[in-house]
């Protein structure tokens, strides 16, 4: 079939996701603030959030486990 060598009048918009920034991630993006604790998903161990220290980032003193954030784990059971 022949083609021409007309202008065309495509309207075409992509909507895709590029790599960057495509994902938000755990809670949405979002941050569970200061307060909480520090909960051990192994034995029950809870400990007082510290500012600045990701509550993955500790190992639990009862069993060594690693501990998760206590709102991370309330927001996952609903």
């Amino acid at each position: 079939m022949p083609q021409g060598k007309g202008l065309g009048s495509g309207s075409g918009q992509g909507g895709g996701r590029n790599s960057l920034g495509g994902g938000r991630g755990r809670n949405n993006g979002g941050s569970f603030g200061a307060g909480g604790d520090c909960v051990c998903a192994g034995c029950g161990y809870k400990s007082p959030h510290q500012r600045g220290v990701k509550c993955t980032e500790l190992k639990c003193p009862e069993c060594g486990k690693t501990m998760v954030r206590e709102d991370l784990l309330r927001s996952r059971s609903k």
